[in-house]
């Protein structure tokens, strides 16, 4: 469940503020770099939330903003003490995938497009474990087993009571024909599909072999949305080594209506379903 500070969106609340001030100044970030004696890319880091951002930080670029109300300041001082809080993740020791999870755990909202494997919010546990286990397979037992509690830690978002994510997933049909772990367990991962797509915030899609080319063949991608307005959408993009975060308004614009195409191309839910069904009888076998 989310906490009341949630450290991610307080590092990208912040830098977008300290950007906010910068651009105000009329100042560039290889310019705030040359004042501070840092690199560019720090200072870019910082803006964009991906850096822990300490309380001197703020101050130094305060000064060099020429902030001069101090409620301002302070106000800033203050969620960079926040964002150096720690969020449920953290417990787990160093995810890769953090910046991601506190994304998550702040949206009010996830739109998904997942070609390869059933997407981890609608994963069963055994199923979880075949995935994280074939995926790395040079990795601990222990650093697998934190992965997979992490993942099944993650979906409490969509059973949560009050203010579950809004999930929609459209998934490639290869997910539901590629047998992770055996037959038995990818039966009980259709049925779980089939279980939580009947709850009213969660939508599940199957995009048909029959479409041929689509608007996702470049491969798979999620759209984060936020309740609060200061907070822009952001389309995540997982990698092997390392993760893109799409912010720029173009960027989210443009994988937002290749998700309408991707929907339009699918099946639609009823007939979703329906594919689904047949394919856990056949799994039953």
């Amino acid at each position: 469940m989310a906490s009341n500070v949630n450290p991610t969106v307080r590092r990208r609340r912040l830098g977008q503020e300290l950007r906010r001030l910068r651009e105000l100044k009329g100042m560039t970030a290889e310019e705030v770099a040359e004042r501070l004696l840092v690199s560019q890319s720090k200072i870019s880091r910082l803006e964009n939330g991906r850096r822990s951002i300490s309380q001197r930080d703020v101050r130094d670029l305060c000064g060099v903003y020429e902030v001069e109300d101090q409620r301002i300041v302070d106000s800033l001082m203050q969620m960079a003490k926040d964002s150096r809080q720690q969020g449920w993740w953290h417990a787990f020791g160093d995810i890769p995938y953090s910046v991601y999870i506190g994304l998550e755990t702040d949206a009010e909202s996830l739109r998904v497009y997942e070609p390869q494997i059933i997407t981890g919010l609608l994963q069963t546990r055994a199923y979880a474990e075949a995935i994280v286990q074939g995926g790395s397979p040079e990795s601990s037992e222990q650093e697998n087993d934190k992965r997979v509690e992490v993942r099944l830690r993650r979906q409490s978002r969509i059973t949560a009571d009050q203010d579950p994510l809004r999930l929609w997933v459209v998934l490639d049909e290869a997910a539901l024909h590629r047998v992770v772990g055996s037959r038995q367990v990818m039966r009980e991962q259709l049925e779980h599909v089939l279980e939580l797509s009947q709850l009213p915030h969660i939508t599940v899609q199957v995009l048909p072999f029959e479409v041929g080319a689509h608007a996702g063949i470049n491969g798979q991608y999620s759209i984060l949305e936020f309740a609060d307005a200061a907070d822009s959408s952001v389309v995540y993009i997982e990698g092997v080594t390392s993760d893109l975060y799409l912010e720029k308004p173009h960027d989210v614009q443009k994988y937002t209506v290749m998700y309408e195409h991707l929907r339009a191309q699918s099946l639609n839910v009823e007939q979703s379903r329906r594919l689904v069904e047949r394919l856990v009888k056949e799994y039953a076998r």
